[in-house]
């Protein structure tokens, strides 16, 4: 669900947090237009209202853990958490976290990879978002899924900044509701 087809219908955040975006053409291959989040962290008004549309919409939801996925969703998540009273748990790349993990392997769009949480971050019965910057083909976010119910968190939802509009993945998300706030720009400023 984008953040535009609910509720926020002409809030101009979501115009000025995609502009914020830079979009670098043929990165990391050929063919993809790559949405450079770095640019919306230098806009100090568009990355705090980036945050606080998020706080808005979970800090209500009794929600106990945010989960953030390595590299960009630990951009977001931390400053989520504070404000929701929820406690941050980083869903790492391999080999990152000391101590016990618990690991989800998936497949990308152009590879493989895998999460990695540390055993006893997250508890039974807990609540939980998941967020990161961008969803393409959902592997990752259903990686996170996966890990987190493993040990027997209820994930609430996973939210994103971007979507990708051609976006088939949701049902690989297990049925988990999906938030974003924008769709891509095509051009670069």
């Amino acid at each position: 669900m984008f953040a535009g087809e609910n509720g926020l219908q002409g809030d101009p955040r979501l115009k000025a947090i995609s502009d914020a975006i830079g979009v670098v053409p043929n990165f990391p291959k050929p063919g993809i237009m790559f949405q450079d989040i770095t640019t919306l962290l230098l806009d100090h008004k568009a990355f705090k209202d980036t945050v606080d549309i998020f706080v808005d919409r979970y800090r209500d939801m009794n929600i106990s853990v945010v989960a953030g996925v390595e590299a960009r969703g630990f951009l977001f998540g931390p400053s989520i958490a504070l404000a929701i009273g929820a406690k941050f748990v980083p869903l790492r790349k391999p080999k990152k976290l000391p101590g016990k993990v618990i690991s989800e392997k998936y497949v990308l769009e152009y590879g493989k990879d895998c999460l990695e949480m540390h055993v006893g971050d997250v508890n039974r019965g807990e609540r939980a978002i998941i967020i990161d910057d961008l969803v393409a083909t959902g592997g990752t976010l259903s990686a996170a899924i996966r890990l987190l119910e493993r040990v027997g968190a209820e994930v609430v939802e996973c939210a994103c900044v971007i979507g990708l509009p051609e976006f088939k993945g949701q049902c690989r998300l297990n049925g988990k509701p999906l938030y974003i706030l924008v769709e891509p720009r095509q051009q670069t400023n």
